[in-house]
């Protein structure tokens, strides 16, 4: 199945929110965390990315020339690898980032090894 909907690849800059957050926050409330707790500028174009206490649930949020975009994902049944609290702010690329969405442990910084076979059998 091919993702539809997802973080550009060639994103030069994400960054992961360590904290678990309040899930019902939305846009406004995501982009007051950025600007009052990391002292940055939400409208620069970063892409930033926030957890529940669960790990469930993803939210992204970057600002798009005109207006927030906001991403969510929700897994069913697993949790999200995320990095352990501490005071330092991880920055990932949009590559990293989608393999996070995919599940794997992004502090490795590698995916999984492609597999090349030339035959079934």
């Amino acid at each position: 199945m091919t993702a539809v909907m997802r973080p550009n690849i060639e994103l030069a800059c994400v960054y992961l929110y360590r904290d678990p957050i309040d899930f019902r926050k939305a846009h406004n409330g995501l982009a007051a965390l950025i600007e009052m707790e990391l002292g940055h500028n939400p409208f620069e174009g970063h892409l930033y990315a926030f957890t529940n206490k669960r790990r469930n649930k993803i939210k992204c949020l970057f600002w798009e020339r005109n207006g927030f975009v906001l991403y969510y994902k929700s897994l069913s049944d697993e949790k999200f690898l995320w990095p352990k609290r501490t005071d330092e702010l991880v920055s990932l690329t949009g590559q990293q980032l989608n393999w996070l969405l995919d599940g794997y442990d992004i502090m490795a910084m590698k995916p999984h090894k492609k597999l090349h076979y030339e035959s079934v059998s």
